[in-house]
């Protein structure tokens, strides 16, 4: 197998190593962005725009663990230019749910705020801190006013991240469901990658 590289959202990187240790992938490598540029899609075309034109194509094949994530298509004109695939979907909700999955979840309820594992252990920085909401109380009818119910799609079965996510649909005033939805279309994605990568002359 070629060397290879996944360039990935920081908060996927938990995920994206328990995948290559469980395929025994030991050619594969993983650099992640920052994941506060979850607060920030309008930087994340140029992020990796950086990063790719670090890359030693001869030397490594590439995929981005990236949806689009709010950058309106402008990820995927980088990603065209560079001839890099990345993972489908709008956006880490998708693709963890699956694209039915999600797409019934919010044709239930528009109004639904979606945490991950990353998110539900991150909450507090990411959304509370980083939003402002604790500089700032007022902020939350501004950005939360039109939300009805927080969803945690749970990677995995913890306690702990489950009462984060309780405690964080209290924060913000919202019902509370969560669904044990796994790794999703980011575990099936990444073995297509890989396999189609395999099968390529060095």
């Amino acid at each position: 197998m070629q060397p290879m590289l996944i360039i990935a959202c920081g908060a996927l990187a938990r995920e994206i190593t328990a995948v290559i240790r469980a395929n025994a992938w030991t050619q594969v490598r993983v650099e992640c962005l920052p994941a506060d540029l979850h607060n920030h899609p309008e930087r994340i075309p140029e992020a990796v725009r950086r990063k790719l034109e670090q890359v030693d194509r001869a030397r490594e094949r590439v995929f981005v663990a990236y949806a689009d994530c709010g950058t309106g298509g402008l990820l995927d004109q980088v990603l065209e230019a560079h001839a890099v695939q990345r993972l489908p979907g709008a956006h880490c909700y998708e693709f963890y749910a699956g694209t039915r999955v999600f797409a019934e979840l919010a044709e239930a309820e528009p109004g639904t705020f979606y945490l991950t594992d990353f998110l539900a252990q991150h909450f507090q920085r990411l959304v509370v801190a980083g939003l402002g909401l604790d500089r700032h109380p007022q902020l939350e009818a501004l950005y939360f006013g039109n939300y009805r119910r927080l969803v945690y799609l749970a990677q995995r079965e913890d306690p702990l991240l489950l009462e984060r996510a309780r405690q964080a649909a209290v924060r913000l005033g919202l019902a509370f469901e969560q669904r044990l939805v796994g790794y999703g279309d980011l575990h099936t994605s990444l073995v297509r990658f890989i396999d189609e990568e395999s099968t390529w002359p060095n």
